[in-house]
């Protein structure tokens, strides 16, 4: 059986996977995520999955039945892309963005794959989008939602899965891609390899 390591220290990540069974061991990565020259929302996030894998990858003592997932997400609306947000005025301003409106969610993911033997391995990048609408909302709810600290280490300064959902007016993609990973998309890749 092979041993699973997720390169990131998001627990959103980290729970996705063990709702599809896996126990990932976690490393963060600790990579360069400068992607200056990059404007493509998909080649971005594509870029900073296999940079985050590769770096886990190279760190590890042993190799052999080894699984490492890397993955970003970013949100892309109105011809900019949103990471986090640095402070809770960007955070603000990200939330007005795309508040009453449509956007989008990117996640790149890089899976590097190791043989029993440990010499021979397979890589596999692929990246997932969905849209997401979102009701209008007051200046004090987005005051209101930023008093709770949610928005701050998240990608568009929004978490589906929590607070911010009551917000939601629908999405058109894969629910868990927004979260932060498509699982459904991992396994099925998983299972090509």
């Amino acid at each position: 059986m092979a041993e699973y390591i997720l390169a990131s220290a998001s627990p959103r990540r980290l729970e996705l996977l063990r709702q599809i069974g896996m126990e990932p061991w976690v490393v963060p990565s600790e990579c360069d995520e400068n992607v200056e020259g990059l404007s493509d929302p998909e080649e971005i996030v594509k870029e900073l999955s296999k940079r985050k894998a590769q770096s886990v990858y190279e760190g590890l003592p042993a190799k052999a039945g080894t699984v490492v997932i890397g993955a970003d997400t970013l949100v892309y609306c109105k011809g900019e892309i949103l990471g986090k947000p640095q402070d809770e005025k960007d955070a603000d301003r990200m939330l007005h963005l795309i508040a009453d409106g449509t956007h989008s969610v990117t996640t790149g993911v890089t899976i590097i794959q190791t043989d029993r033997s440990g010499l021979h391995n397979q890589i596999k990048t692929f990246s997932e989008t969905s849209q997401v609408t979102v009701y209008p909302i007051s200046d004090r709810e987005i005051e209101e939602y930023i008093w709770t600290g949610e928005p701050m280490d998240k990608a568009g300064a929004y978490a589906i899965q929590g607070l911010f959902s009551k917000f939601i007016k629908g999405i058109v993609g894969d629910y868990t891609n927004i979260v932060g990973l498509p699982v459904g998309r991992l396994y099925s890749e998983l299972k090509r390899m």
